[in-house]
């Protein structure tokens, strides 16, 4: 992620709330959080959930290494109740303790090897409160939801406030060695002739291999869920939804 353009190119800044807008983790991570007194969001991006988040009366933190996010994230209604941080998941240090720490919108899947993903863990096993909760999400890779992200099926049109109808699309290539997809975005803006474009990385990993890893980190989770709505996790569910404490 540290030089992936779809994070940090303004242009292409540009329209990631206009593709995402309000996922459904939200109203779930916003009600887990109702008895929360801080709150940390890793990964924060355009900092929707951290701000919306934000009533003032809780201490919420959002960090994220793309600065470009930050920017749009500082501009929100809110954003001036959360401490936004540049900094990597990885190695971040804040000081302080969450009640609630949240890494969403997939954001878990950029970090692609075992140390990265150790690394992040153990962010997060250092900023938890004794009872303090977390809460992430990857897609299942039983699902090979890239095969989705090709020309044919990932063609749309995202609206643009200032280009108007804008023509999107993907494509991928997986790796089964190392479960990694890399995938193309590409916006055709007809009002300027341009493209723009960028190439990504995400990784996919099961629940068994995830299990050992929040294990190694001092995690554990109490829940598994399998989508945003709440059900417990099954072979064929669409996401890998840890929620737990430390081990």
């Amino acid at each position: 992620m540290s030089d992936d353009p779809l994070y940090r190119d303004p242009e292409l800044v540009d329209f990631y709330d206009l593709e995402n807008g309000v996922w459904d983790d939200f109203g779930f991570c916003i009600e887990l959080a109702r008895d929360a007194r801080s709150l940390l969001d890793l990964g924060c991006g355009t900092g929707q959930l951290a701000a919306m988040s934000a009533d003032g009366q809780r201490r919420v933190a959002g960090v994220d290494p793309a600065a470009a996010m930050l920017e749009v994230a500082r501009k929100r209604d809110g954003g001036d109740k959360v401490r936004w941080v540049e900094a990597p998941a990885e190695t971040v240090r804040l000081g302080e303790k969450f009640d609630l720490i949240m890494l969403t919108g997939h954001a878990f899947q950029v970090f692609l090897t075992d140390e990265a993903i150790s690394a992040v863990l153990t962010t997060i096993a250092a900023h938890l409160e004794p009872e303090g909760r977390f809460i992430f999400d990857t897609r299942n890779p039983l699902c090979q939801e890239w095969r989705e992200w090709v020309p044919d099926t990932s063609q749309r049109i995202v609206p643009h406030p200032v280009y108007g109808d804008v023509k999107a699309w993907n494509d991928v290539a997986f790796d089964d060695a190392t479960a990694i997809a890399t995938y193309q975005t590409f916006y055709e803006i007809a009002a300027t002739g341009k493209t723009l474009s960028a190439s990504s990385q995400i990784r996919f990993m099961g629940k068994p291999r995830l299990e050992a890893l929040l294990a190694e980190a001092g995690l554990r989770a109490d829940r598994w869920l399998g989508d945003w709505k709440g059900e417990p996790f099954h072979e064929q569910a669409k996401e890998i939804i840890p929620i737990g404490r430390l081990g």
